[in-house]
C-alpha cells in the first residue's frame, strides 16, 4: 500500500460511518419510499440495487439539506422526500458532494413573481415580471413551487420536471458560470461537449423558431444553460423519446451522467 492510500483509507473509513449516520438519522419508511416511486415513476429502476443506492443517496440530501416553506405550506415527509428524491436522480452515479455548494431549498406553494431588469444594447435598463416555478442561485438557496414539482407526477405530460431542472442549474453553476457546461468527467472532453451541446442547441432553436414540434421545452431557446437542464428533465423523464430525437446528445449526457436510463428504467405499464 503506497503512502497516499494508507492515509486515505482512515478518511475513507470514517466517511462511510459517518453516512451510515446520517442515513440512519433520515430513514425514508417503506410506505413512504413506495409512495413517492408511484407517483414519480421515472424513478424507478430495473436493478434492484439501483433503487436501493437512490434511497440512501435520498436519506443523505435530507440529513445535508435545510428545507423551508413559505406562504403557508406545510413541510410533510411526502414534500420533502418527493423533492430529495428527484434531487438525488441525477447525482445518483456523481455523488452527493455535487450538491456541497449550498444548503438551503425554498418552497412555495406556487410559481413566484419576481422583478426582473435587463439592460439593452443602447444602455437603456427595462424592468419586467417573470413568473418563477423554481430558481437556482450559486450559493444556494434553490427554490421550487410544490404546484410544479407535483405536476412532474405520472399524470404530468412531456418531459417536465422543475426539480430536475433546477438541480441541472447546480451542477451546471459549479465551476461558477451558468454556460451549459457542468464539471465533466475526465473520459468525456470538454471539447466534444461544447461541440455537440452546441450544435445540438442551434438545430433546436432553428426548429423552435419555425414553430416546429419538438419534445423539449421551448424555454431551453434562452441559452445553452437552459437548454442543458431542459434536456436534462427529458433525459431523466422521457429517455427514449430524447435518445430517439437527440441521439448525440443522449449519448454525452449518458457519459456525464453516468447513467442510461433509457436501458435502466423498467417498461412503463
Amino acid at each position: 500500500m503506497t503512502v497516499t492510500a494508507w492515509l486515505r483509507a482512515p478518511l475513507a473509513n470514517w466517511r462511510a460511518r459517518a453516512e451510515e449516520r446520517a442515513v440512519a438519522r433520515r430513514p425514508i419508511p417503506d410506505d413512504l419510499w413506495k409512495r413517492t416511486r408511484i407517483r414519480y415513476p421515472f424513478l424507478q429502476r430495473r436493478d434492484p440495487s439501483d433503487e436501493a443506492a437512490l434511497r440512501r443517496l435520498t436519506s443523505l440530501f435530507l440529513d445535508r439539506k435545510e428545507f423551508t416553506a413559505v406562504g403557508g405550506l406545510r413541510l410533510t415527509n411526502d414534500v420533502v422526500v418527493a423533492i430529495a428524491a428527484q434531487a438525488c436522480l441525477p447525482v445518483m452515479r456523481l455523488g452527493p458532494d455535487r450538491y456541497d455548494g449550498f444548503v438551503g431549498i425554498v418552497v412555495h406553494p406556487h410559481a413566484v413573481r419576481a422583478r426582473r431588469q435587463v439592460v439593452d444594447d443602447d444602455g437603456v435598463a427595462h424592468e419586467y415580471d417573470e413568473e418563477l416555478a423554481g430558481e437556482a442561485m450559486e450559493g444556494g438557496p434553490v427554490m421550487l413551487s410544490w404546484h410544479d414539482v407535483r405536476q412532474a407526477g405520472r399524470d404530468a405530460t412531456g418531459a417536465y420536471n422543475v426539480v430536475i431542472h433546477e438541480f441541472a442549474h447546480v451542477l451546471d453553476l459549479a465551476d461558477g458560470r451558468s454556460d451549459g457546461v457542468p464539471l465533466l468527467p475526465v473520459d468525456l472532453p470538454r471539447a466534444r461537449w461544447v461541440q455537440i451541446l452546441g450544435d445540438e442547441y442551434a438545430q433546436f432553436c432553428a426548429r423552435v423558431d419555425t414553430g416546429a414540434p419538438t419534445l423539449l421545452d421551448p424555454y431551453g431557446s434562452n441559452g445553452e444553460d437552459e437548454f442543458f437542464a431542459v434536456a436534462s428533465e427529458a433525459f431523466f423523464v422521457t429517455p427514449q423519446a430524447l435518445k430517439d430525437e437527440h441521439p448525440a446528445l443522449y449519448g454525452v449526457f449518458s457519459l456525464f451522467y453516468r447513467q442510461d436510463p433509457a436501458a435502466e428504467m423498467p417498461p412503463r405499464r
